[in-house]
């Protein structure tokens, strides 16, 4: 009842392609170091070229959408600055190289829960890139990321970790936006579950859960997504919200809090420590 998703032909490309290989090379615990930000280091000097920075960045991508979910944050932000690395750059994806080394043969373990039907977990980080030393020059800095997970029957099925198009102005209002981007990938899954029980499929319920991270001041984010309290600060969420608002008041979407260290999408948004980060992992991956 029980399959694991793992690629470690393609992770052992990567370590070749990075000259990883060596049994001297000490793994790493995480993918991503949680005591300085990857950021544009525009005074830096260029990558040396010591690898192929994209075609490595490709292969990362290929192996987070596979089986490997908890690189995705990592990934994509030493892919933010692929068209003019900086040597701190090459050094994250070293580090990233590294962390893979000690876990190549390990993946994501599915294991269904026929307790459980469709859920999505979403978690927001407010200005996470925000840096002094950029700030005014550069508006990524401004910008939240928001992750999501889609899970059915407790089995992640689509996950992303993306910046916010949009510059969220408060905690409350980045979380509001990751709602909506979450929910316009599991509306049509519940749509596809949904027509699979009209044709007599047995499946569980289509019913989706969508669990947000309650910071102490986003008790609002969830008021606002349940509710329709609209004031004239926060109207302008209203075009936000307004395609999932009907599967909210036909009960079709419930919105629940859950704990932050329960919260699993919390690894998809902002680097983690090693323990934080090996416990949101064992939630989604498995081990």
């Amino acid at each position: 009842g029980t399959i694991k998703l793992s690629q470690p032909k393609l992770i052992e490309q990567i370590l070749q392609d990075l000259r990883l290989t060596d049994h001297k090379v000490q793994p790493k615990p995480t993918p991503a170091a949680s005591s300085k930000l990857v950021s544009r280091h525009s005074d830096s000097r260029p990558f040396d070229n010591s690898f192929n920075y994209r075609s490595i960045i490709g292969k990362l991508h290929y192996l987070v959408a596979g089986s490997r979910s908890e690189c995705a944050y990592a990934v994509h932000q030493c892919a933010r600055f692929s068209h003019d690395p900086k040597m701190e750059h090459g050094h994250a994806v070293r580090w990233i190289g590294r962390y893979l080394k000690g876990t190549k043969n390990e993946g994501t373990i599915l294991k269904p829960d026929k307790s459980k039907s469709l859920e999505v977990f979403v978690d927001a980080d407010f200005a996470g890139n925000w840096d002094k030393s950029l700030a005014g020059l550069d508006r990524s800095t401004a910008r939240s990321r928001h992750g999501f997970y889609i899970c059915y029957g407790g089995i992640p099925i689509a996950w992303k970790s993306s910046l916010q198009q949009e510059i969220a102005l408060s905690s409350t209002e980045s979380e509001i936006t990751g709602m909506p981007y979450a929910l316009r990938e599991a509306i049509p899954v519940m749509n596809l579950l949904q027509e699979m029980q009209d044709k007599g499929y047995p499946i569980g319920s289509s019913k989706a859960q969508v669990h947000c991270k309650v910071f102490e001041d986003n008790s609002g984010a969830i008021e606002i997504a349940k509710t329709a309290k609209f004031r004239p600060r926060t109207k302008h969420l209203n075009n936000r919200l307004f395609h999932f608002r009907t599967y909210v008041d036909r009960e079709l979407i419930s919105i629940h809090p859950i704990k932050s260290r329960d919260q699993p999408a919390d690894i998809l948004t902002k680097p983690l420590n090693e323990e934080d980060f090996k416990r949101h992992r064992k939630i989604i991956n498995g081990w």
